[in-house]
């Protein structure tokens, strides 16, 4: 049987606190080991109640979560970490990106979403996901021949010999909608280590580094269409 998901929530706003964790225990496999405020109580919290995944605010009373996280990072390289934030803007999310978060999600996100983050960040600590990050990068202009993140254009002739099985181009599909992990398994009926094959077999045929650098690519090369919505 497996075990439960461990979790530790950092936040400012106590009512936020108290609701993420009640938010968490209905949930039968994930369970909240530990509780804060602050950035400063923090790091002996999660170093005591060693948990798989840390979720926090972006803006914290005394830190700045994204650095916070950063620092969490540094230190846990395999601890899940998801980022609540109220300040959804594509620049914020591009920082989360950067800063080596597991889950960037929006505080008005649905519950279903928050919880699939906190799953996906338990068994996919690397890879980041969140919900509209293909949007974001199309906005960003990262689609024709430029060097975004992880310094890989999507121009010339990567094509050439490129050929995504119609398993990874599921796959390919499902993380481009910001799919978990375990969501991408669910919807692909595999387990979870499948699943994660497929996503690394999708990153090397792409010569991606990352989810974001392969939606790059991917609409660089046409694999993907975004369906931005019209300019006012």
């Amino acid at each position: 049987m497996q075990s439960s998901i461990k979790v530790v929530v950092i936040d400012g706003h106590t009512l936020t606190r108290y609701g993420l964790m009640k938010l968490v225990s209905i949930d039968a496999d994930i369970t909240v080991v530990g509780e804060c405020g602050l950035a400063a109580e923090a790091p002996a919290l999660v170093e005591s109640a060693r948990p798989d995944v840390v979720v926090l605010d972006v803006a914290l009373p005394d830190a700045d979560g994204l650095q916070f996280a950063r620092e969490l990072r540094d230190r846990y390289a395999e601890l899940g970490i998801v980022v609540l934030t109220a300040q959804a803007e594509d620049d914020v999310l591009f920082r989360a990106l950067e800063t080596g978060v597991s889950a960037f999600v929006d505080k008005t996100a649905p519950n279903t979403e928050v919880l699939g983050a906190i799953r996906h960040a338990a068994v996919a600590a690397a890879s980041f996901t969140a919900t509209g990050l293909m949007h974001a990068l199309a906005r960003r202009g990262q689609v024709a021949g430029v060097q975004p993140v992880g310094g890989q254009s999507v121009s010339g002739p990567m094509a050439v010999g490129l050929a995504l099985s119609p398993r990874e181009q599921e796959v390919l599909s499902l993380l481009a909608t910001g799919r978990s992990v375990p969501e991408i398994a669910g919807a692909m009926f595999v387990s979870l280590s499948t699943a994660k094959t497929y996503v690394s077999r999708v990153y090397e045929k792409l010569g991606a580094v990352n989810r974001a650098n392969a939606i790059m690519i991917a609409l660089g090369l046409g694999l993907i269409t975004p369906e931005l919505p019209a300019s006012a």
